[in-house]
């Protein structure tokens, strides 16, 4: 927006007229723009004819954190040379929102560590002091550390996983994976948590190959992630059922699904939206009693982006959950 010296409005573009809608051509720009800060930065800059920058709050139907420059300029007319100011408006709201996403992360990662690690603190005190000769209660202590210590080392492989796969959510990978035996590594591989459960994995694979354009480390990790979620919250069911499938997108297209269908107690409406937030869990305290570090999913869904895949999740209570990574069909030019 341009204002002359007397901070009347010159010109103005459209992205000036939405974010205050009472902007005319010759009144005064604060008529129609009423907050202390650009009020303040404006007749500052008239004053001294520089710069002047202001932070302020737009209290709009969304709210908005803005930035305003206000910068004295040189303007030719037909009358020679004025002096006017323009002021340029920045949207910094896309950039609070990632610095407040950073802190609560940071603030979660932080309680995450701490609570473990207070237990080890605890416990080696104990084994210090008055436990120092007891060989049952230092047998049970151990044992605990050891659960609290599993524990803290998986949320930090979580962590670095996280990062990991963000570095690279923009980039495709490039390599031919058939995901049939990949499954099947995991299926195998949670066999022992499966009979600890008393939990029955059946699988629906077929024997051909079915190839995507993936990376195999991360395509393991986000099978172990679904698979073992529904041995450990959906394991009073008795049983879950892996399967792999191609279907229909509805656009003249298909898609790769691998289904995770457990038959527990199923997921509340209210919380589906919210699953593959980071730390986000529908039961704290049996989450953390199933040994979940409330990343899974979120690395789940970003491995997706990651394959330009998506996750979908269905629940109806308590007939169990359902949770289905689909990936997109090797293009002609990823098969050659």
């Amino acid at each position: 927006m341009l204002v002359d010296r007397a901070g009347r409005v010159l010109q103005f573009n459209a992205s000036a007229a939405q974010l205050a809608p009472a902007l005319r051509k010759s009144e005064l720009a604060l008529f129609a723009l009423r907050s202390p800060e650009i009020i303040t930065a404006l007749r500052q800059s008239i004053a001294t004819m520089q710069v002047q920058r202001a932070t302020y709050v737009d209290h709009g139907p969304i709210e908005r954190w803005m930035e305003l420059v206000v910068t004295p300029i040189t303007v030719s007319s037909f009358g020679g040379i004025d002096r006017s100011l323009l002021m340029t408006f920045h949207d910094q709201t896309p950039l609070r929102r990632v610095e407040e996403m950073r802190a609560d992360f940071v603030a979660n990662a932080s309680h995450e560590l701490r609570t473990p690690l207070a237990a080890l603190s605890g416990f080696i005190d104990t084994l210090q002091g008055p436990a120092r000769d007891d060989a049952k209660a230092r047998e049970r202590f151990l044992g605990i550390m050891h659960a609290q210590a599993t524990r803290m080392a998986r949320l930090i492989d979580d962590l670095l996983s996280l990062s990991r796969v963000e570095l690279n959510v923009h980039v495709r990978p490039d390599a031919v994976v058939d995901i049939v035996p990949l499954i099947r590594q995991v299926i195998d591989g949670l066999e022992p948590l499966a009979h600890e459960r008393s939990v029955v994995i059946e699988s629906h694979l077929p024997e051909t190959p079915v190839t995507i354009a993936g990376d195999a480390e991360e395509l393991l990790r986000l099978f172990e992630n679904l698979i073992e979620n529904g041995l450990k919250y959906g394991a009073s069911g008795g049983r879950i059922i892996v399967s792999l499938i191609e279907d229909a997108t509805g656009d003249s297209g298909s898609e790769i699904r691998v289904v995770v269908r457990d038959f527990g107690p199923g997921i509340a409406p209210e919380h589906l939206p919210r699953l593959t937030e980071r730390f986000y869990r529908v039961d704290v305290g049996d989450s953390r009693a199933q040994g979940g570090t409330g990343l899974g999913l979120s690395l789940v869904k970003h491995i997706l982006n990651r394959h330009q895949g998506r996750l979908l999740i269905e629940s109806s209570p308590p007939n169990g959950a359902t949770f289905t990574a689909c990936f997109p069909h090797l293009t002609a030019a990823e098969k050659t």
